[in-house]
C-alpha cells in the first residue's frame, strides 16, 4: 500500500541524533553536568520506542506561506505570554525576551526538521509544519517557564551570596553561574524524564495517532524519535536563551546585580 507521508530512514534518525549530541556538547562546554542524563534518557527512549514499534501492529492509512507564518508567529506569541504568566517574579523586558527565545529555538529546530530531515516540499506545508512547531513550542514553553522561575527565585534568595561574590572580584558570570546552571537543569527535567519512560510508561500522542491512522509502527517510531530529539533541542535552546537574556538584563556590564525584579501577588 502506497504511503501518503514522508518515511524516515534510520539515517535520518541518526541525523536527528545530532540534536542530542549538540545538547551534550553544550552541556559539557558550559559545565552543566547534564550530558550523562541526556545520553541515558535518549538511549532509553530509542530502545523503548523501537521495542514498542515492533510489538504494536496498528494500521495507518492552508498551503499559503504567509498565513502559515502568521499562524506560527501567533502560536509563538501565545506560548511566550503563557510561559511568562507562570513565573512569580518579572522584569520589564521579560515578555520580549521570552518571545525571542521561543521564536529562535522553535523556528530553528522546526525549520531543520521540516527542511533538512523530513525534506517537506513545499517547506510551509501546514500538515507538517504546524504540528511540529506546536510540539516543539509546547515543550519549550514548559522549559522556559520552569527555568525563568527558578533563576529569578534563586537570584532573590541568594542575593547576599551573589553580591558578596561580586564584591570579592567575581565576574557577573562567575557569580551567577550556579543559579544559571540550576535554572537550566530544572528546565530540562521534564524533557529528560519524558524520554526516560517513553514507551514503557507513556506512549507519545503523535506516534499513537500515526499508528491508529494506519502508519507502519516502525515509521511512526522513527517520526517520534525525530520529534522528541527536536523537542529536546528546542527546550535546550529556548531555556538557555531565556536564562542568558535574563542574566544580561539583571546583571549590568559593571558586574552588578540590578534591582529590577518585582514579585507578583
Amino acid at each position: 500500500m502506497a504511503s501518503s507521508y514522508i518515511q524516515i530512514g534510520y539515517g535520518q534518525v541518526a541525523l536527528a541524533t545530532l540534536f542530542i549530541l549538540i545538547n551534550m556538547g553544550l552541556s559539557f562546554g558550559l559545565r552543566l553536568g547534564l550530558e550523562q542524563s541526556l545520553g541515558l534518557a535518549a538511549f532509553r527512549m530509542v530502545g523503548q520506542l523501537l521495542l514498542v514499534g515492533y510489538i504494536l501492529q496498528w494500521v495507518f492509512t492552508l498551503s499559503n506561506p504567509v498565513l502559515v507564518i502568521l499562524l506560527a508567529l501567533s502560536m509563538t506569541a501565545i506560548a511566550g505570554v503563557s510561559s511568562v504568566n507562570r513565573t512569580r517574579r518579572r522584569f520589564a523586558s521579560i515578555y520580549w525576551n521570552n518571545f525571542i527565545s521561543l521564536l529562535s529555538s522553535s523556528f530553528l529546530v522546526t525549520g531543520i526538521v521540516v527542511s533538512g530531515i523530513l525534506r517537506v516540499q513545499p517547506w510551509y506545508e501546514p500538515q507538517y509544519l504546524i504540528p511540529l512547531l506546536g510540539m516543539v513550542l509546547g515543550n519549550a514553553l514548559t522549559g522556559t517557564s520552569l527555568s525563568l522561575d527558578r533563576f529569578m527565585e534563586d537570584l532573590t534568595s541568594r542575593r547576599d551570596e551573589i553580591e558578596t561574590l561580586l564584591a570579592l572580584g567575581a565576574s557577573r558570570w562567575e557569580a551567577a553561574h550556579q543559579p544559571i546552571r540550576e535554572a537550566l537543569r530544572i528546565g530540562m527535567i521534564p524533557t529528560i524524564n519524558s524520554m526516560m519512560v517513553m514507551g514503557l510508561v507513556s506512549l507519545p500522542g503523535m506516534m499513537t495517532g500515526q499508528i491508529l491512522a494506519g502508519a507502519n509502527p516502525t515509521d511512526a517510531i522513527r517520526y517520534q524519535i525525530v520529534i522528541i530529539f527536536a523537542q529536546a533541542a528546542g527546550v535546550a535552546i529556548a531555556t538557555m536563551g531565556v536564562v542568558i537574556l535574563a542574566f544580561l538584563v539583571l546583571f549590568n556590564r559593571d558586574h552588578q546585580l540590578a534591582d529590577l525584579l518585582r514579585k507578583l501577588d
